[in-house]
């Protein structure tokens, strides 16, 4: 195969065969196609797209790269979630414990956080002694203890993914669906599992700003599920505002477990009983939606599902007494209350804002190798659409550094609208925007 006349086609608009995609993606593995080669092909998949089954074939041989868990030894179904990532979003600590507690098992593969998005791995590192650096054979070993495990992708899983993505970060070539897709399902696929529920974010505080965007996204993150022999389902959910109330590693995690103590928001709540319900259906685990919720509900309500967390932690090394007493989690030195500056209903919370807020105080990062401050952050004392008088609080800051504080400021100052009382909430509204189901 020539890789010029491969690039040629697909900037013509032309497809690529199952046998071409699959002998590229080996050469980006081990380095035989030069990455210049790579780059415009890439360009010519953004420019171009691909069809359903090209993108099925990219994910198929991007899992073919490398190891392909096999947990057939460990009881029950497998299933997992994946977001697509926004403000506030700690469902990952809630669900894979409540699914565990009724009988799945939870092998989750995540990420960690860019830009003004937090990542899973960063919030569970903030739990002191906490490893995701667990190997196949100790992933194995604590899902059998537990049923449950929250990690990093290790070297062997999906290794053209890493490469293919550094070519993409440096290239302008990340906003692709077919490109997202085979990234996010190749690593969904590799972990054996059975079924995987997807929450595509759309909103101010997603990568996909649209519900249109977001639709098209699911749409093909679904299709590419199916194609690969994994039950899969998405949810639509809105991101204009931060999901709960805390936004930031540490107090993320504090809310997690407010969360299975069945004190958490109701937005928070809401969402993770909604995945986990859905999980527990496409596995057969339950009858239906609605018998579903009600043993995740049962899961929060007996406690079960706050000692699967629990275990979780101890079980990947980490301070499992967090989970009773928040003070053993990093906590912010300084603390500064941004008000609301006139009495009316909030309009506007805008999640990248607090997002870029909280990041500008060390919460995230700006490229991958930077450190992050997992007590820093915001708690949001307000909700989108809610009433607020002069001098009512809004957000409250946690910091470190009086430096770092003038930025944080001004971007809670914008992210910020009040409009006149009983005034309707820009994009606000029902968090669960639509459901997107594999073809029949």
């Amino acid at each position: 195969m020539h890789v010029p006349d491969l690039i040629r086609r697909k900037r013509d608009g032309g497809p690529l065969g199952r046998d071409e995609i699959a002998w590229v993606v080996a050469g980006v593995t081990d380095g035989s196609v030069p990455s210049y080669q790579v780059s415009a092909l890439l360009m010519a998949i953004v420019w171009r797209g691909m069809d359903a089954q090209e993108t099925a074939w990219l994910t198929e041989a991007m899992v073919a790269s490398g190891r392909r868990l096999d947990l057939s030894r460990l009881p029950g179904p497998k299933v997992d979630k994946h977001s697509t990532g926004g403000v506030g979003d700690k469902t990952s600590l809630v669900i894979a414990p409540l699914v565990a507690a009724v009988g799945g098992t939870v092998p989750m593969m995540s990420g960690r956080g860019l830009g003004h998005t937090g990542g899973t791995l960063d919030k569970l590192e903030s739990i002191p002694g906490f490893r995701v650096d667990l190997g196949p054979d100790e992933l194995e070993r604590v899902l059998a203890r537990v049923g449950c495990a929250i990690v990093g992708q290790t070297a062997d899983i999906a290794p053209a993914d890493r490469a293919l993505y550094a070519l993409r970060d440096v290239t302008a070539t990340v906003e692709s669906v077919p490109l997202i897709t085979s990234s996010i399902m190749s690593k969904k696929i590799a972990e054996g599992i059975d079924a995987l529920v997807l929450d595509v974010k759309a909103g101010r505080g997603a990568f996909m700003k649209t519900r249109e965007a977001a639709r098209g996204l699911a749409r093909a993150l679904v299709d590419a599920g199916e194609a690969a022999g994994i039950r899969t389902e998405a949810l639509v959910t809105a991101m204009d505002a931060p999901l709960g109330r805390a936004v930031g590693n540490a107090l993320e995690v504090v809310e997690a477990c407010e969360t299975l103590k069945g004190r958490g928001p109701a937005d928070l709540e809401t969402l993770c009983v909604a995945l986990a319900a859905r999980m527990l259906r496409l596995v057969g685990l339950a009858a239906d939606d609605g018998q579903a919720e009600r043993r995740v509900r049962e899961a929060i309500g007996s406690g079960e599902g706050l000692e699967r967390f629990r275990r979780m932690i101890e079980a990947q090394g980490g301070d499992a007494s967090v989970v009773d007493d928040y003070r053993r989690l990093p906590i912010a030195e300084k603390r500064y209350l941004v008000t609301a500056p006139r009495a009316g209903t909030v309009t506007r919370l805008d999640a990248e804002l607090v997002g870029r807020a909280a990041a500008a105080l060390g919460a995230g990062r700006q490229r991958v190798d930077d450190r992050v401050d997992p007590a820093v952050g915001a708690m949001l004392a307000t909700r989108l659409g809610g009433e607020v008088r002069a001098g009512d609080p809004i957000l409250m800051l946690h910091y470190q550094r009086e430096a770092d504080l003038p930025a944080a400021l001004e971007l809670a100052a914008r992210a910020v609208e009040i409009g006149d009382a009983g005034a309707g909430a820009v994009g606000g509204g029902e968090l669960i925007l639509e459901t997107v189901s594999g073809r029949k």
